[in-house]
């Protein structure tokens, strides 16, 4: 845009041109401090959308101060990975138990835990409305029935998990149960007719390049445990299905999915009953020695607690990042546990073996960036499905370690 030509006022000669240059003056700085102003507010504005992982930022509630809000995500996040990675360790603790192998039994006590946990917070939420937010579930035998599928689905997974992390340790965890990402690409195109792009595909194919690899290199080393890559293969099918059947049940809990999990935990009670009894393992916690031990019970209701605590504190990285930032504290989460495992066991682990665990990781964090990207371009209601979907597989992946 060209500058339109100056025209000085008509009137009273000297005194007048020197008030007219003086107002330009200060005209132009104004103009100089406002744009400096909207520059700052921009890159501000910026910061904020890296910081929170979204494309938009949302007005600040009032009395929030930008620190306030980069703080509370720091502590969120921080929250997020000291309860998913101690839990992770306190399960292979419980496992790991060779006076007590009933990994059936420790993973239907946590279920226990689960339901009396709900109804706890069913009980805070009325004592406390304005401090707890807690749905009001009263058992309904019509609603179980309808969620009594995923229930076998939701079973199977934190069964095989338990297991997987049983046979091959906290340090192989990560990749012996890889292969969610790659079983969510084939259930979704089996059961559900949805393609995946070639970039998602060769994400996959990265996956499974760094799973084989790590096998590979177990074995190598050892160490490797075939019935522990076995059962981190069936919990990672678990795994797709358990999120292909909770997009169903859904609408039976109203969409909420704490409801869900009371619903699934009350089922899984009653469903690995029958389980315990015919894998023998009501013998072996009879004749357990520390059956009366108020530790050993004490961090078996730790487990369930831990267990329980993963399904709020991933709700609330999400709230406060987005569900792509979400994924990818999972993945650093998952790189940081493999590596505190290897420094706690005094391993010693090959390049390739390392290698293995970066192909997994980075296959895994392209492909959630790939996804987000197609469903940024994608029609709103099947962009707010696939985010729903890639939240409840997260969610549920996390619920299952």
């Amino acid at each position: 845009m060209q500058n339109s030509p100056v025209l000085l006022p008509h009137g009273r000669g000297r005194n007048s041109e020197r008030h007219f240059l003086v107002a330009l003056r200060v005209g132009l700085k104004y103009r100089a401090v406002s744009d400096g102003v909207r520059t700052h507010l921009k890159r501000f504005t910026i910061l904020k959308m890296a910081l929170a992982g979204t494309d938009t930022m949302d007005q600040d509630e009032p009395g929030e101060t930008f620190l306030f809000r980069a703080l509370r995500i720091a502590a969120v996040v921080a929250l997020y990975w000291f309860i998913s990675i101690t839990m992770v360790f306190l399960n292979n603790y419980l496992l790991d138990n060779r006076d007590l192998d009933a990994p059936l039994f420790v993973t239907f006590y946590q279920c226990v835990v689960t339901v009396g946990l709900c109804w706890l917070m069913q009980l805070l939420a009325k004592l406390c409305p304005g401090l707890i937010d807690f749905p009001t579930v009263r058992f309904d035998m019509k609603t179980s029935r309808e969620v009594l599928p995923l229930s076998v689905v939701f079973i199977s997974m934190i069964t095989f998990n338990n297991l997987c992390l049983k046979f091959v340790g906290v340090a192989f965890y990560t990749i012996g149960r890889s292969l969610s990402t790659v079983f969510n690409v084939l259930l979704s195109y089996v059961i559900l007719k949805q393609t995946t792009s070639y970039q998602a595909l060769l994400c996959c194919g990265i996956i499974l390049g760094g799973f084989w690899l790590g096998v590979d290199q177990e074995g190598v080393a050892g160490s490797l445990s075939w019935s522990g890559v076995f059962f981190g293969v069936l919990a990672s099918a678990s795994v797709s299905l358990n999120a292909i059947y909770t997009k169903k049940v859904m609408p039976a809990v109203d969409g909420n999915i704490w409801k869900l999990s009371f619903y699934n935990n009350i089922n899984a009670c009653i469903l690995f009953i029958p389980l315990i009894l015919v894998f023998g393992e009501v013998g072996r916690v009879a004749s357990f020695s520390r059956l009366t031990d108020l530790g050993f019970w004490s961090m078996m209701t730790l487990g369930g607690v831990f267990g329980f605590a993963i399904g709020y504190v991933t709700g609330l990285q999400i709230k406060y990042t987005s569900p792509l930032t979400h994924n990818v504290s999972g993945t650093a989460k998952a790189c940081a546990q493999t590596v505190i495992a290897v420094v706690y066991n005094s391993s010693s682990k090959s390049l390739l073996w390392w290698t293995s665990n970066m192909m997994v990781l980075c296959g895994s964090s392209a492909y959630t960036w790939v996804k987000s990207l197609e469903m940024k371009k994608s029609p709103p209601k099947d962009s707010q499905d696939s985010a729903k979907e890639k939240l409840l597989t997260a969610e549920k992946s996390n619920l299952g370690v």
